[in-house]
């Protein structure tokens, strides 16, 4: 009967992603059936802490937080939890051993989100790898399953597509973190003039950031390439459409890909694993 309350709780985390992120859900679905569920089970808790932070305001979302943090560290040494998505979080962090260093730089990000505003460039650097790069890490965990010496080679490159994805969330979500959150994560930027050498200047971080994520993804294991490698061509399409944007019209809309456009990446990259180029 174990097995049944796993299926349930992992099915609850599954749900959540597809509820929240349609991209990162189809994105998923192309790794290879083994990795789907523990990617799933960490994108479902990811997104449940995120939630709390972002958007139960008429509730004491610092109690909320630090019960969550709680909770979780004791399903992890429990290896049990009545709360579904850190049920199934919890199975594939002792599955496969991920570092609670992670988890901790993970809430430490997200405790910020709960005091903090405005970032320096010291402050932007923790946040991004706690809320980003360490969750690129615990994919990573996952994708290389056990395999350490591979893990420490594509670390960095796993950080990188981390942080990539979440500098473009800022780009793209600048209207809703400035006007309803009040929030710059941006250090040095000020949204109230934000200037095209502003833009430039964040651009050139995040095109670095893709670089050398996509130096890693080519060498992950055929399992795990192409899904991770949809996910940063999704990113990358958006990327590029926020840089065309002018800096005015980004604090007037979320840029989005339309559905159309996210299935030529995926027919695209298609082609490029069949014809060995991936």
């Amino acid at each position: 009967m174990m097995n049944l309350f796993h299926e349930l709780s992992q099915q609850c985390s599954k749900a959540t992603t597809e509820k929240y992120s349609t991209s990162f859900s189809s994105a998923i679905k192309l790794l290879h059936h083994d990795m789907q569920v523990s990617i799933f089970n960490i994108y479902g808790f990811v997104r449940f802490a995120d939630e709390i932070v972002d958007s139960f305001h008429q509730y004491d979302k610092d109690t909320l937080l630090e019960e969550f943090k709680v909770e979780t560290f004791a399903a992890i040494e429990r290896g049990i939890s009545l709360n579904p998505i850190l049920h199934s979080f919890q199975l594939t962090v002792n599955s496969y051993k991920i570092s609670r260093h992670l988890i901790e730089s993970f809430f430490k990000s997200m405790e910020m989100d709960l005091r903090s505003t405005t970032y320096n460039s010291s402050a932007y650097n923790e946040y991004i790898y706690g809320s980003a790069e360490v969750v690129g890490l615990m994919c990573l965990y996952v994708f290389c399953d056990g395999n350490k010496n591979m893990y420490e080679r594509l670390q960095p490159g796993a950080q990188s597509l981390g942080a990539a994805f979440q500098k473009v969330n800022f780009l793209r979500d600048v209207k809703a973190d400035y006007e309803q959150l009040n929030r710059t994560y941006f250090p040095e930027v000020d949204f109230s003039n934000f200037t095209p050498s502003m833009k430039q200047q964040i651009e050139e971080d995040i095109t670095r950031d893709f670089a050398r994520a996509y130096e890693a993804i080519i060498h992950l294991p055929v399992k795990a390439r192409f899904g991770v490698y949809v996910a940063y061509k999704y990113y990358l399409s958006l990327f590029r459409k926020i840089k065309k944007t002018k800096p005015c019209n980004i604090l007037e809309r979320r840029i989005r890909i339309p559905n159309y456009g996210k299935a030529y990446i995926v027919a695209k990259a298609s082609l490029r694993r069949q014809l060995n180029l991936l």
